[in-house]
């Protein structure tokens, strides 16, 4: 059982979306603005839809913290939909004596599925004949719930120094230069691109790459179609040893990969060098093992060993080896067109064009801030696992210890 759990709820344009975090220990400090400052991350990007006009997000903690400090047990979060007011109707839990509609005359009965939604095949799998119950929480709404829960396992986790990080390396096919490079993966140039990427506007640390960007996305914008891209989620300070190679479950790589195709519309995803591993030689990709005494040395969460390499991406044998995490993730162009393509009613099953839903033109940038929320849960849960306690105290005696252990190696 996951040592840290997390669960959502709430509906795209209900009253509010919530989370509930089980695990997060005692004593930890937190407050409403550790987690706004992801919430407002998450919200930016070029090529963002309207509802980021109306939208400001902001989490409100309603149980589990007291005085600035975690208590050890469940925290629960809120975050109101600010568009509540003009879908209260609509999205009413009471039995209403007909089809609603919403104050902007939209709404109603909802038959006709999007081509690349959770639409239909919901509706089969869940016997609704209103496709609303559908997307509404299949909806990438629910995200903000993830990043809430996420800013929390980040504040966790740097309570050992440990960090989460993320930048934008494709749009619509325009590559920023250096992506994919063999072997990359110091923590200051890692964090170098991150610095670069909280600058841009869509989160790409090339400013070459991100013109050419954002002139793609203008003109997906003007053609009514949607674009998707390529990010990189990058975790730095992570000791040697969180993961296990004893069962396929347990296998780090397998328990961030599961975490991040949890996003929707991601479609792949890539650990180090992942398929170009395939294309080469064994010889020209495995990552060299050196030795530095003393506690100084290049890798101190893996003692004196290191790597001049990581083109693993942090990961051996379904265990962190103490070099960077690096994950790539793809994610598919948002499938609700404002130019929409031909689908069936539910209903009369004649030919119709797709409804359309407000949305975004390209979510990449946001997308990246959701890759590091989930990829800082899987992370603060094996950390949990390996160095568990009820309180920051204690695990951080236990992983001083291990520190020390794995030093003297």
């Amino acid at each position: 059982m996951p040592k840290l759990r997390c669960l959502t709820a709430g509906e795209s344009h209900g009253r509010a979306l919530t989370c509930i975090i089980d695990g997060v220990p005692s004593n930890l400090a937190l407050s409403a603005n550790d987690i706004n400052k992801d919430l407002a991350r998450r919200q930016k990007g070029f090529g963002r839809g309207g509802r980021m006009k109306i939208e400001s997000d902001r989490a409100q903690i309603l149980s589990g913290v007291r005085h600035g400090k975690t208590l050890g047990s469940p925290i629960s979060l809120m975050i109101e939909n600010k568009d509540w007011a003009n879908w209260e109707t609509i999205m009413n839990p009471d039995i209403l004596p007909s089809p609603p509609l919403n104050k902007g005359g939209l709404g109603g009965v909802v038959t006709r599925p999007r081509p690349g939604h959770a639409d239909l095949t919901g509706a089969l799998k869940y016997s609704h004949r209103d496709l609303r119950n559908v997307l509404e929480r299949s909806s990438a709404r629910e995200t903000a719930s993830r990043v809430a829960a996420g800013a929390v396992a980040k504040k966790f986790l740097s309570e050992f120094d440990i960090r989460v990080i993320s930048y934008v390396t494709e749009i619509g096919g325009i590559r920023r230069q250096g992506s994919g490079v063999k072997g990359q993966g110091s923590g200051n140039n890692l964090l170098s691109l991150f610095n670069k990427a909280e600058a841009s506007q869509v989160r790409c640390p090339d400013l070459k790459a991100e013109d050419k960007m954002i002139t793609k996305i203008k003109a997906a914008i003007k053609k009514g179609d949607t674009l998707g891209g390529v990010f990189e989620v990058a975790v730095l300070g992570v000791p040697a040893g969180l993961g296990s190679y004893s069962q396929w479950d347990r296998k780090l790589e397998a328990k961030l990969s599961y975490a991040i195709m949890g996003i929707q519309a991601i479609k792949g995803v890539e650990v180090g060098m992942g398929f170009e591993m395939a294309r080469s030689f064994g010889s020209e990709v495995m990552d060299e093992i050196y030795y530095r005494r003393g506690t100084a040395g290049r890798a101190p969460v893996s003692g004196g060993f290191y790597r001049k390499t990581n083109n693993a991406g942090g990961i051996e044998g379904g265990m962190s080896n103490g070099m960077p995490i690096i994950l790539r993730a793809a994610m598919k162009p948002i499938p609700t067109l404002k130019t929409p393509l031909s689908s069936i009613d539910i209903n009369t099953k004649k030919k119709f064009l797709a409804a359309y839903e407000r949305s975004d033109t390209c979510a990449v940038p946001a997308a990246s801030v959701i890759g590091e929320a989930v990829t800082a849960l899987v992370i603060a849960d094996c950390f949990l696992d390996k160095f568990g306690g009820d309180s920051i105290e204690e695990i951080k005696r236990n992983y001083s210890g291990y520190l020390k252990q794995i030093r003297e190696f």
